[in-house]
């Protein structure tokens, strides 16, 4: 999991803790934990937006589109948990490791590559 950018890969830890957390979650701490988790995606993406911007990393766009797609779906998601319907975004966390681990090992990797190329250069 890790990507040699330290504060990535804090932000990752984070990310799996707060999943996994979710993942076994009863129906009535799963909305707030939902919620944390939601946050918590929206401020590593954001950070990660920075990151791409100071490097000026070539597939922004794309990275960003994926990030806005991700944060469509959770914000989909949490109306259906605050209107008490919990099923469709259980299913959606419990898919959340295999979207992360992809995501992990193809963008957030060309972007640490990059970003590490340049704080050597």
């Amino acid at each position: 999991m890790a990507l040699g950018v330290a504060d990535m890969d804090a932000t990752h830890r984070e990310f799996v803790e707060l999943l996994e957390a979710l993942r076994g979650a009863d129906d009535a701490s799963f909305p707030g934990q939902f919620a944390q988790l939601r946050e918590h995606t929206r401020l590593h993406f954001e950070h990660e937006g920075r990151l791409m911007k100071s490097c000026r990393f070539p597939a922004t766009g794309e990275h960003n589109s994926e990030h806005l797609r991700v944060l469509g779906e959770m914000a989909q998601l949490s109306r259906s948990v605050a209107a008490g319907r919990l099923m469709a975004a259980r299913s959606y966390v419990a898919g959340l490791p295999g979207w992360f681990s992809t995501h992990l090992q193809t963008m957030d990797a060309a972007l640490a590559a990059r970003l590490k190329a340049t704080t050597a250069a």
